[in-house]
């Protein structure tokens, strides 16, 4: 069923409601040597707003702060903050050498939402993601620090971003049986080549009640088409080519089989790479929005033309199969074969739901 901006979903099991798609904004400013200037920033923010979309995510890390700046000018200037839902993250050191400037712990929760909400020109923001997991601060700390926050009116409601499945049910589960604030997004990368969240966080997430808004959903541009196998090119991943990050090394055998697939779907239907594979994540179930970040805005176009594409069960079906997750343990004793001994060779049908 097509979809538009305008037709708002609640975020998880929450009260909170979102486009289903979210503009992300770690394109605002090209201090990192790619992205979009101030100017091209700015129109991409006004056309999205006018297409009635509401959910606009940004870091207090993109750009070195910059995003949140330009994005808090841009909401100032319209008069937009009771309608924009505005989400921004924190992790990610400030200040190099000194350990409390990065993390989790509620010394620099506080240290980076009270600059966060500075450049933003807000005194409150609607959602704040811990960006990810720092491998120390207790799940208790997070959670009292997170819960003290939203009573006090600076946060609305909170998320968590890149953490394991296991810490995001620690940190619920923990809300739920002491009644403090809960977990209402997990905003993690997830694409067709990108599927990994497809074991464990996301059927965690949909049995506590969490909506998941992916990022990356193009694989930073990878499943756009407008790279060759073989051939050089200007855009993102050839600037961060070798950089060490794993979000920007995508030129595999795997991925390249994937996008081919891609590529022969968008011609079969009439479309863009971009289209399929956002349409794609749009329908995965647990999904509630799905950002997508543009440096220009005839690409904000294509990817919000997206939400009006329909694919097939049969396109549905190939581009599953050229992405499926290789067999991994314990996984292989969830699928039919193993199950069916469990179950006596008979067919169980489970709560939709589960």
């Amino acid at each position: 069923m097509p979809l538009a901006l305008d037709h708002y979903r609640t975020l998880g099991r929450s009260g909170l409601k979102v486009s289903p798609v979210c503009l992300g904004t770690m394109t605002f400013g090209t201090d990192w040597g790619w992205g979009a200037d101030e100017a091209t920033s700015r129109s991409l923010f006004d056309r999205y707003v006018e297409a009635g979309g509401n959910f606009v995510d940004t870091a207090d890390l993109y750009v070195s702060g910059r995003s949140e700046e330009m994005l808090g000018r841009f909401i100032a200037d319209r008069q937009l903050r009771d309608r924009i839902v505005l989400a921004t993250k924190f992790s990610y050191n400030a200040d190099p050498g000194n350990p409390n400037a990065g993390g989790n712990g509620r010394k620099n929760m506080l240290r980076a939402l009270d600059g966060s909400l500075r450049r933003l020109q807000t005194d409150y923001v609607d959602l704040l993601w811990l960006h990810a997991w720092d491998l120390h601060t207790p799940v208790e700390e997070v959670l009292r620090a997170f819960d003290a926050l939203v009573r006090s009116g600076r946060v609305r409601y909170v998320g968590l971003s890149d953490v394991p499945a296991w810490y995001m049910t620690r940190l619920q589960t923990l809300a739920d049986a002491h009644q403090l604030e809960r977990i209402i997004a997990l905003q993690p990368e997830y694409s067709l080549v990108e599927r990994t969240i497809e074991r464990e966080h996301v059927p965690a997430a949909r049995a506590l009640g969490i909506g998941i808004t992916p990022w990356s959903p193009l694989a930073s541009g990878f499943l756009t088409g407008k790279y060759t196998r073989g051939v050089a090119s200007a855009g993102r991943l050839e600037t961060t080519k070798g950089s060490g990050n794993p979000a920007f090394e995508k030129f595999t055998d795997r991925n390249w089989a994937i996008l081919d697939t891609v590529r022969a779907v968008a011609s079969e239907v009439g479309t863009t790479p971009a289209r399929v594979a956002l349409a794609w994540v749009l329908t995965r179930p647990g999904v509630s929005s799905v950002l997508g970040g543009a440096t220009r805005v005839e690409q904000l176009e294509d990817n919000l033309a997206a939400l009006s594409l329909t694919l097939t069960t049969e396109h549905v079906h190939r581009l599953d199969a050229v992405s499926a997750l290789p067999a991994a343990h314990p996984y292989s004793f969830f699928e039919p074969l193993m199950q069916g001994m469990i179950n006596g060779g008979v067919s169980v049908q489970g709560f939709p739901d589960a």
